[in-house]
């Protein structure tokens, strides 16, 4: 198993960044729709119309959103964390993406960047 560690600078406040992780109506601008995303811990989403799906383990408005993550079709979910914090107005997201399985690493390292916090920071600072 590995574990894949990102961090983003988001040229947004932490209130806009945080919407974009949990409001299915913009999860769609950015491209990971449909959608079935709230910030209730408990909650059981859905990305891509269910091709990313898990359930969110531990939130903390604007600071923490922790989820079981499953990508395809995964005995066991990998553990997903995003952490939030806000300097001069901008958002700095760490993600660690950990339990993901070794012949997936790559593929989800670099969708990471191309299909979901790329694009989610494109929109964002547009």
């Amino acid at each position: 198993m590995k574990t894949i560690k990102q961090t983003y600078i988001v040229d947004a406040p932490v209130a806009k960044v945080w919407q974009a992780f949990i409001n299915p109506e913009i999860i769609e601008q950015w491209g990971g729709g449909p959608a079935k995303m709230s910030e209730a811990e408990g909650f059981e989403f859905k990305l891509w119309g269910g091709d990313i799906h898990g359930t969110n383990t531990n939130v903390v408005r604007e600071k923490l959103l922790a989820q079981d993550w499953y990508g395809g079709k995964w005995d066991a979910p990998s553990k997903l964390s995003f952490k939030f914090s806000e300097k001069d107005g901008k958002t700095i997201i760490k993600m660690v993406h950990a339990d993901v399985p070794d012949d997936n690493a790559k593929d989800i390292a670099d969708g990471w960047r191309d299909y979901y916090l790329g694009p989610l920071k494109d929109l964002l600072e547009q």
